[in-house]
């Protein structure tokens, strides 16, 4: 998206439909939690809703995704940091259970928090807390976070395997035709955002990510079967290619049937869909060749891309940490329109080499400033430059939505968030 200082005050949904479609705006639009991999840890936002007075000390933020530990960003929030997109809340989180009925809980930094009421608040004699699928007791628990600690971790369920009884129904029991009742959920709350709001929406929908590495283990379940390590998972990828296919096929033509539903619910009041958050780099390599992606994922990516594209005005999102640069023509040929988090600070990830090949073909949402370093070590001057740089570059071809290089994490200084967005021409 090219910046035209001189153009009409756009509104936040405007802005981030400008960005999308590659054409100019007055300025470049903002994402803050907007995703599940553009928040911040809810101690984050905790800090900065009492440094711009919205609360006071000791104030509880609701954790909107338990799996992460992020922080609700609010109409209030959202209208101080002139964010551009809201997130379209889902019926369950990643572990099965509502967000409702909150009850009080304090993280192991001592920031006090509001949980869902199925939320395991009672620690382990060690100290760790450990998180069940739907909250259930009865069943092993499928998550922990260790005695002082910020995130969860799965704990991975895997029976033993034996490759004559393999079954791809096994990985695809998480995938189901959406229930009457989420559908109105979900078109309830796209309603009340877009009329009352003037905001992007960004939605994920159930079954559209393909072999994402966070919910193979499936912490949701009660009891999971198939292939459920994340190790033996990748190992797969390259060793039972037929059993994944399978498994992504009959994933696809489920995902396919619910999106249809799902459209005939919210419509176009949906704006952008996060489809995908499978990781295929790591820091410095590849997970996969890209002759393996185009062979195994882009198939059906381009299946339900194509889907959407033919039938909504939906634009969609695929995450990918790490150095993904060799990955980037697939994916804009699987129909994705938007990537994200854009990881900089990765092999092959040089901010001015990805705009100059790939900025007129793709959005980039996010790469605004490096989460490993800059923001949370450097000081506000490094921020500021750092952020005043990627908005000069990211916004010169092409569609660019500021976010941070995925979610904020523990412990960042709250100045240096303020300097990010006093970079970005807020007042704060």
């Amino acid at each position: 998206m090219n910046v035209d200082s001189s153009q009409t005050s756009l509104t936040g949904r405007q802005r981030v439909l400008a960005a999308l479609n590659h054409d100019p705006a007055d300025r470049v639009p903002l994402d803050l939690g907007g995703t599940p991999c553009s928040g911040a840890h809810v101690s984050v936002i905790a800090h900065l809703r009492q440094a711009l007075g919205l609360d006071k000390p000791g104030t509880a933020v609701k954790v909107t995704e338990p799996y992460q530990m992020l922080g609700e960003v609010g109409p209030d929030l959202r209208e101080a940091l002139g964010i551009d997109v809201a997130d379209l809340p889902k019926p369950s989180n990643m572990f099965g259970f509502a967000n409702t009925d909150w009850k009080p809980w304090r993280t192991f930094d001592g920031t006090d928090v509001l949980v869902p009421a199925k939320f395991n608040t009672d620690p382990e004699p060690n100290g760790d807390i450990l998180m069940y699928p739907e909250g259930d007791k009865s069943v092993p628990p499928s998550a922990k976070m260790p005695k002082g600690g910020y995130y969860f971790d799965s704990i991975i369920r895997q029976k033993p395997i034996d490759d004559a009884r393999l079954d791809p129904a096994d990985n695809t029991e998480e995938f189901t035709l959406i229930s009457e009742d989420d559908l109105r959920f979900y078109e309830r709350h796209a309603a009340e955002l877009h009329d009352n709001t003037d905001l992007a929406i960004a939605a994920g929908f159930p079954g559209t990510a393909f072999g994402d590495i966070a919910l193979v283990p499936a912490p949701w379940l009660k009891d999971p079967k198939g292939i459920r390590d994340i190790e033996e998972w990748y190992i797969s990828t390259l060793t039972r290619q037929d059993y994944i296919k399978e498994v992504f096929a009959r994933q696809a033509e489920i995902a396919a049937e619910n999106l249809q539903r799902i459209y005939q619910a919210v419509g176009d009041r949906v704006h952008v869909v996060f489809m995908d958050g499978t990781d295929l780099a790591s820091q410095n390599s590849l997970f996969c060749s890209p002759d393996t992606y185009r062979e195994l994922y882009l198939p059906y990516a381009r299946q339900l891309n194509d889907w959407i594209h033919t039938h909504t005005a939906w634009k969609t999102l695929k995450h990918c940490c790490g150095g993904c640069e060799p990955l980037i023509d697939g994916f804009i040929d699987a129909g994705y329109d938007v990537l994200n988090p854009v990881q900089t600070s990765a092999l092959g990830m040089d901010p001015e080499q990805l705009v100059e090949k790939y900025g007129d073909r793709i959005v980039f949402w996010g790469g605004g400033v490096d989460t490993q370093q800059t923001l949370p070590f450097g000081t506000p001057d490094e921020v500021s430059r750092q952020v005043t740089e990627r908005l000069d570059i990211f916004s010169r071809k092409g569609g660019f939505v500021f976010n941070t290089i995925h979610n904020i994490q523990c412990n960042t200084p709250t100045e240096n968030l303020l300097a990010m967005f006093r970079a970005l021409g807020r007042e704060v």
